[in-house]
């Protein structure tokens, strides 16, 4: 039984506390012992919302034990794992914590702020022996692993160009705003974007450059609209977009349309069409489970069985934030191309 450690109850830590308390009550081998938010008042059913229809339910927290410092959670608790769904700003300090506790870790994604910050997790983690993953969950969408699945068998050919988009409202209600604070956030670049910026790294790799224009609306924020251009030596045209001043009833999308030499693959209102070009149009059959619950599994699997970690390591996300590096740096010159380092 995998004793099982949530530090922050906000939109996303919410998220995954449901598919805990799903996979308890589906005989899973797992158990959360105890939950950590430094906003006691969440203990007794404040909730914060968020763009998306995840970790609205009530919950029953007398069965866990409570606190409101992550230090003392780790002197007094005997955990195998834990899951960081903190603010971005605080994802490398509680990681290396955990680690050097030996405690596995799931963390939410962006990675950290920087790839310096990245870079000293994946060192904790392997000094201390344990593993330590970055919850992207597009690597577990069933949609985007199909894409993933195009592109690395070739089912139509080489992949010739790309459109990534997302988008929805200002995340105003962040707790106490951290996300309206470039500092703490990255802004959407880095909170939003990264989600497609991780795709792009996960299906073609590092791009050599980046081009990239920013617009700042909220004041303090960072960049707020974001589009991209990728640079591949084999020349194939790569675009993704975001902004999250979509607000009034825009609600919240996220697509995608990849172009193949033999086809096309486009994601639109959360159904995928594959549209060969020598054939009719299909849907493909895909898992109905959504990304959350799957890169939960993924984890919380290879901890109990000792598996290595292979679909979203710390490495390959550290990349991505290398990427969103780069198009901060092309943003703040208005655009010019940035090498990837």
């Amino acid at each position: 039984m995998l004793k099982t450690g949530l530090v922050g109850l906000g939109f996303m830590g919410r998220g995954h506390l449901d598919n805990l308390i799903r996979l308890t009550q589906e005989g899973y081998p797992v158990r959360l012992t105890a939950v950590c938010d430094i906003d006691e008042e969440k203990f007794s059913g404040k909730t914060i919302a968020g763009n998306l229809q995840i970790g609205l339910k009530e919950y029953d927290f007398s069965q866990y034990a409570l606190y409101t410092d992550f230090d003392e959670m780790l002197q007094k608790e005997e955990l195998d794992c834990v899951i960081i769904a903190l603010p971005t700003y605080l994802h490398k300090e509680t990681t290396i914590k955990a680690l050097k506790r030996g405690i596995n870790v799931l963390c939410e994604k962006p990675m950290a702020l920087s790839s310096a910050d990245c870079e000293e997790m994946i060192s904790t983690a392997e000094e201390s022996g344990r593993k330590l993953m970055i919850g992207q969950c597009l690597r577990f969408w069933p949609a985007y692993e199909y894409l993933k699945h195009c592109v690395d068998t070739g089912k139509f050919g080489k992949a010739v160009g790309g459109y990534f988009f997302r988008g929805g409202g200002t995340p105003q209600w962040s707790y106490q705003g951290w996300m309206m604070k470039k500092d703490l956030c990255g802004g959407c670049l880095m909170d939003q974007h990264i989600h497609d910026i991780d795709m792009i790294n996960w299906l073609f790799g590092k791009p050599l450059y980046v081009s990239t224009l920013g617009k700042n609306v909220i004041p303090g924020s960072g960049y707020d609209i974001v589009s991209t251009n990728y640079y591949y030596d084999d020349g194939k045209v790569i675009n993704a977009q975001d902004d999250w001043t979509l607000n009034g009833d825009f609600g919240y999308e996220m697509l995608f349309r990849v172009n193949f030499e033999r086809g096309n693959l486009e994601f639109k209102n959360g159904r995928l069409k594959v549209n060969p070009n020598d054939g009719k149009s299909y849907t493909p059959d895909l898992s109905a489970e959504d990304g959350y619950y799957r890169e939960l599994i993924y984890f919380l699997d290879a901890v109990m069985n000792d598996k290595p970690i292979l679909i979203s390591t710390p490495e390959s996300t550290a990349d991505t934030i290398r990427i969103a590096e780069a198009e901060a740096r092309s943003a703040d010159k208005g655009g010019e191309k940035e090498a990837v380092l």
